[in-house]
């Protein structure tokens, strides 16, 4: 185990002005609290933290990060607290350590929340500052290091765990060394036998291109000392676990890959990078598309080379980076050598550079990411965001956008501006007309067209792949539904009071507010329109001691028994108005809440076995939290909510005359079993104007099959053309529709 002067000289070594006193009393401080503690292999704990602070000192951090790192598990597995930490070694100090504690007490959750609820946690800190996440990196490094010591079953889930989060992570603040490191013991961890057998080939592979790993090396030196370039070339090895994936990603075998060995030039100043650029091009044949210039535009994690590829000793492709030794730092480095020193000293909480583009960007993607959502779906954002390789395009106006590969034209639009996003119509890529959903390509032009009339719908967040427009898509769905809900709401407390002659008022309601445990009235009506609260109780709640009746009723056209209560003649208040198309519209004394077609009213469902249409006489049945189903009277599926007359609610088409929305219905069609007839069915459905969803097959004898299809029609007087025609078919027997 590291001994107490061996921290501290390591940490005098690079900083000769460290508080001394301040190192030594950490260490005891943490020698203490661990006491006989002992780790999986049996070692003591201490010499856990003792290695991570010892990972941070060869990055040469600051003392204030040395001794979080020698004090990061205290909190967490020790009697130690967080006022003990801030008293005995200052607020600063206290805080490192606060943000490396993971939640002791989650409640009702599973591991997986409080895996996301611990990462929210680890992020919101980062945020406030980049250390915590240096100390959690070199934590998880030195956690992966001595991993052979646990069980096969944790030892996994920790790797994937790292492999999932923690690695992508260091790549994504440029500390390319650490992610290489955290991904090779990952990948031995998850995938032993994969990893094995790919340590084997590239053994294989050394014997056999290690002459000529020297001669390349050689030969391009010698070539840019001709040109007087004084540059030092060092071959480099593909990462097992780079090269396992790229094999995946690609479906090809090792002996496929082309890139296995590539060199990296390392020169003084940027203007010697482009020389050395001129000098291979000159010299050596290039592979056309495989040029890259990431000084002229960096990654977003401030990575910075030029990337090229020659057909060089051998006619053997070769990869090369160059960049200067500083960008060489960073490129391993990353975040960690944006440290700034004054006096040869490094500083305080300001210790990392603030310029840093890493860092600003991360405080950018928590701020955006932490908006309303719940811990897994902050992971699950953060992830997508975090994880990917980039894109860049670019708007009209020349503004550089970065979005992950696979990214669509709405992602997009979301990253240039949420009410952008929102209101997108249509695109324009590189000047022509594009779909919402196309994928982006590097250096595309992008032109969102946007109107106010756009709604956005659920189906959207299955066209994008940024953390930020999902974020969007759902807060604004969650909106729209709560604004229907609200709707519905007003309209059965409305519906509600009439029955019992009393005066709707938003000014009453407002009063039993704490009744409900509702900060609004909006609430209160969301909370009645999704059926969490009955129109019932909000009649109890204002009035209690109103006289509640029972009455005993009959649902027209389905012959069973409803109840319904008397406060309001029907249960829930029910009386939405949804007007038939062609049909004069009915006298209305409340406002109603029009249903526009399949899949546009978030609140509003169709029955699931048969759907409705307009001109059926209709019934909605409503589901706590999910908003109401609308079934066609004569539905069978009716009967089993006879017993549950409060979710019932009356209700009447409300669309408009010139609107050509479609909705849903089932029809069964009985058919010749024989070459042909589906095509013939499907195109006299298909020439009406109506569309197929969804069609399933039952054999009645070898003669004939029962074709069921789900269709979307206009209305009634639109599904009956669609029937008879079918039926005057010559291999049709019988068409009908199906009523739940």
């Amino acid at each position: 185990m590291m001994r107490q002067m061996d921290l501290v000289d390591r940490v005098l070594r690079y900083n000769p002005s460290a508080n001394e006193d301040l190192l030594n009393r950490a260490y005891v401080y943490a020698m203490r609290a661990h006491g006989t503690q002992k780790r999986e292999s049996g070692d003591p704990y201490l010499s856990h933290p003792l290695e991570v602070a010892a990972i941070l000192t060869d990055m040469k951090l600051d003392e204030a990060s040395i001794v979080a790192a020698v004090l990061h598990d205290t909190i967490e597995d020790t009697a130690a607290t967080r006022e003990d930490i801030d008293t005995i070694f200052g607020p600063e100090i206290g805080g490192l350590v606060e943000g490396l504690t993971k939640l002791k007490r989650l409640d009702l959750v599973n591991k997986r929340t409080a895996q996301a609820e611990n990462f929210r946690k680890l992020l919101l800190a980062v945020a406030q500052d980049v250390r915590v996440l240096l100390v959690k990196l070199a934590d998880r490094l030195h956690n992966m290091r001595t991993l052979n010591h646990v069980s096969p079953e944790k030892r996994r889930r920790i790797g994937e765990e790292t492999l999932e989060i923690y690695a992508p992570l260091a790549g994504r603040m440029g500390m390319q060394a650490i992610r290489d490191e955290l991904e090779d013991l990952s990948f031995r961890a998850v995938m032993p036998e994969a990893a094995a057998t790919i340590a084997e080939r590239l053994e294989s592979l050394r014997k056999n291109y290690g002459g000529v790993i020297k001669r390349v090396e050689k030969d391009i030196t010698e070539a840019l000392a001709a040109q007087g370039i004084k540059a030092q070339v060092v071959g480099r090895e593909k990462q097992p676990y780079s090269i396992w994936r790229k094999m995946e990603r690609k479906s090809i075998a090792f002996e496929q890959l082309s890139d296995i060995y590539g060199f990296r030039v390392l020169v003084e100043t940027t203007p010697e990078c482009y020389a050395v650029l001129g000098v291979v091009h000159t010299r050596w044949q290039i592979v056309p598309g495989r040029f890259k210039d990431y000084i002229s535009l960096p990654k977003e994690n401030d990575y910075r080379s030029l990337h090229t590829t020659i057909v060089g000793i051998g006619e053997q492709r070769v990869e090369l980076q160059v960049r200067t030794r500083a960008m060489h730092d960073i490129a391993e480095n990353g975040i960690a050598a944006h440290a700034l020193y004054k006096d040869g000293v490094p500083g305080g909480p300001g210790a990392l550079n603030s310029e840093s583009r890493a860092y600003q960007w991360l405080r950018r993607t928590i701020e955006r990411l932490n908006q309303g959502t719940t811990s897994e779906e902050f992971l699950e954002h953060t992830k997508l965001e975090l994880f990917h390789d980039k894109v860049f395009c670019f708007t009209p106006k020349g503004r550089l956008i970065a979005l992950p590969q696979g990214a669509t034209s709405l992602d997009f639009a979301y990253a240039v501006h949420t009410d952008v996003g929102n209101r997108a119509v249509g695109v324009k890529i590189n000047g022509r007309i594009a779909p919402l959903m196309a994928p982006l390509h590097n250096g595309d032009e992008v032109e969102i067209a946007g109107s106010t009339k756009q709604t956005v719908t659920p189906a959207w967040e299955q066209m994008v792949v940024t953390g930020k427009a999902r974020a969007a898509i759902r807060r604004a769905t969650r909106e729209a539904r709560r604004e229907q809900f609200k709707g519905f709401g007003r309209q059965i407390l409305r519906v509600a009071f009439e029955k019992i002659e009393k005066v709707y008022s938003d000014d009453a309601l407002k009063s039993v507010l704490p009744r409900f445990a509702m900060a609004s009235l909006d609430d209160l009506l969301a909370a009645v329109g999704d059926g969490e609260v009955s129109a019932g109780e909000v009649i109890g709640a204002l009035w209690p001691d109103y006289k509640k009746e029972r009455v005993a009723g009959r649902r027209s056209g389905a012959g069973a028994k409803r109840s319904v209560d008397g406060w309001f003649g029907l249960s829930r208040a029910a009386s939405l108005v949804f007007r038939v198309p062609g049909a004069s519209s009915p006298p209305r004394a409340h406002e109603s809440v029009p249903i526009r077609g399949v899949g546009e009213d978030m609140a509003v469902r169709f029955a699931p076995n048969g759907g409705a249409v307009p001109g059926d006489r209709i019934v909605g049945i409503i589901t706590p939290g999910e908003g109401i189903t609308i079934y066609p009277i004569q539905s069978p599926d009716l009967v089993q909510f006879d017993d549950q007359p409060e979710r019932w609610l009356d209700v009447r088409w409300d669309v408009e005359d010139d609107q050509k929305n479609l909705f849903p219905a089932r029809i069964v069609v009985t058919a010749l079993n024989e070459p042909g007839t589906l095509g013939a069915v499907a195109t006299l459905i298909g020439q009406t104007g109506a569309n197929i969803d969804n069609i399933g097959f039952v054999a009645l004898s070898p003669d004939f099959r029962d074709m069921i299809i789900d269709v979307s029609v206009w209305d009634l007087k639109h599904l009956d053309t669609i029937l008879r025609q079918l039926r005057a078919h010559p291999a049709v027997s019988k068409a009908e529709r199906v009523n739940g």
